[in-house]
């Protein structure tokens, strides 16, 4: 087996062992993100249902006229998460990183989901 992309196959390695003890339900639903080089989304997934119950992005109609910087659109997208799960009546997540290191942008969506009143 050829790794052609080594950071790939780390963060990968990382999911896996994250995803063996981490799991949503229709109550506690997995906060789950994942970051591109350019943008940034969020999904609250139902493992037990294979449901996506909420989401939300850098991408979504909300989102275009904001201009900043990488860690200030996730800090939005962060409180358009909390916005999107309260309105689908969920208050509590558990949060999926989905191997990516817990600081820049994945803390700062973390953080302003929590100001939105996320509890995780």
């Amino acid at each position: 087996m050829a790794i052609n992309n080594k950071k790939e196959y780390r963060r990968n390695r990382i999911k896996r062992r994250i995803r063996k003890r981490l799991s949503g339900t229709a109550e506690r639903p997995r906060m789950s993100v994942f970051r591109s080089n350019k943008e940034i989304y969020v999904q609250f997934i139902d493992d037990l249902n294979s449901k996506t119950l909420a989401a939300a992005s850098s991408k979504s109609e909300s989102m275009k006229e904001v201009k900043g910087t990488k860690m200030e659109i996730a800090a939005q997208v962060g409180k358009l998460a909390a916005e999107a799960a309260k309105s689908a009546g969920i208050s509590t997540v558990v949060f999926d990183r989905n191997g990516y290191l817990y600081h820049g942008r994945v803390k700062a969506l973390a953080d302003a989901a929590r100001e939105g009143g996320l509890k995780f």
